[in-house]
């Protein structure tokens, strides 16, 4: 017997509507669990820095002023250049210096040939005065008079002594080594000790210093810091030093000390690190940016930012336990670095905290987890 084509159609039909109902039923009677993204935390290191402007300056400057007074004569040096310490820089006009020199000489003579007159009267009239040949008196005034031109002859040799050196201070040598600025007197010039102006200066740029601020209320971690010595056993914490455009230079710096003295309009302090500058990259007057340490953690938990939740004044997380649960957790934490917070307290290691999918979690909810990867970044600055 065979049935109706239309019949088995309609039977069909009915079939498949039961179907898709019950599938309906089934689907309203097991709703789907929360889909959220989490992160394990796992220790980790962690440097915490600070860009800091700045503005270099020579390790030892020294303005070139003449000891005497002159004409310039000659300039003995090239300018912009690198000069050693010793080196004659200026010659000032020694002609006049050579006169009083000879001078004194000549009056150092006339004295040491008075002193040699005197001595030998003295000498002649000591037997006489023994056999009271003569006055005690006339004795005591040749010998008075040797003492006088012994101390005539004393002051003779100062004053030729002095007018030799001022001889030699007719050349003008530089005290240090270093670059040496455009000159500021030239041939022709008369110069003084009492002139207000240098003749040039030099600026020793092998090492330079980094002056930078910061607040005052910031120092004392890093005055903590600054106590301890690195492996190579030198003191100070090191310092990297950025161009405008955001790259390292090569060189390193190290902080030597903290200003002691804080301005009482910003309230900072003066940070002063020392760099070595062999390619004399850094010019006195630049300004840099100065990457400066403000802690260090060994072991720190970070977690992302938009893990954190700060409502009412409290700061929470959700995090997840071993059967996929979520809790409410209350957490501190510490600084932001690189979208990262630093864990304070209110999680350990190994804990799984919500990064997404939190927006209608309830405690104790069951969830469907995925793990949670981050963009590749560095936590420290």
């Amino acid at each position: 017997m065979q049935l109706d084509p239309f019949i088995r159609l309609g039977g069909i039909a009915a079939l498949l509507a039961l179907l898709t109902a019950c599938d309906q039923a089934e689907t309203a009677e097991s709703p789907t669990l929360p889909q959220v993204t989490t992160v394990v935390l796992s220790p980790g290191r962690l440097e915490l820095s600070e860009d800091l402007p700045g503005r270099v300056a020579p390790l030892r400057m020294a303005e070139i002023r003449p000891q005497i007074s002159g004409i310039v004569q000659q300039r003995l040096f090239e300018q912009g250049g690198e000069v050693r310490a010793g080196q004659a820089l200026f010659r000032i006009n020694p002609a006049p210096l050579m006169a009083e020199r000879d001078t004194a000489l000549a009056a150092l003579q006339r004295a040491e040939a008075v002193l040699a007159r005197a001595r030998l009267q003295a000498q002649r009239l000591e037997p006489l005065v023994q056999a009271d040949a003569i006055s005690r008196q006339v004795y005591d005034d040749a010998v008075s008079q040797r003492e006088q031109a012994a101390a005539d002859v004393a002051q003779a040799r100062a004053t030729l002594q002095r007018k030799k050196l001022e001889l030699k201070y007719a050349t003008v040598d530089a005290p240090i080594s270093g670059r040496i600025d455009q000159a500021l007197v030239t041939e022709g010039a008369l110069v003084s000790s009492n002139d207000a102006s240098p003749m040039a200066r030099i600026q020793q740029i092998d090492k330079v210093y980094v002056d930078v601020r910061r607040p005052a209320a910031s120092l004392e971690a890093l005055q903590q810091a600054l106590g301890n010595r690195d492996g190579n056993g030198q003191s100070g914490l090191p310092v990297t030093l950025l161009r405008s455009d955001g790259t390292a230079y090569e060189t390193k710096g190290r902080i030597l000390f903290s200003g002691i003295n804080v301005d009482a309009g910003t309230g900072d302090v003066l940070l002063r690190v020392q760099v070595d500058n062999p390619k004399r990259q850094l010019l006195p007057g630049m300004y840099v940016r100065a990457r400066v340490p403000l802690a260090h953690y060994s072991n720190a938990l970070t977690l992302p930012q938009q893990a954190v939740i700060h409502s009412a004044g409290k700061t929470q997380v959700w995090t997840v336990d071993g059967h996929n649960k979520a809790h409410l957790t209350p957490v501190r934490v510490g600084e932001l670095v690189n979208r990262h917070y630093r864990v304070v307290a209110g999680l350990i290691k190994g804990q799984q905290v919500v990064v997404e999918g939190m927006d209608r979690l309830s405690d104790g909810a069951q969830l469907a987890v995925r793990r949670y990867f981050a963009p590749a970044q560095p936590l420290a600055d």
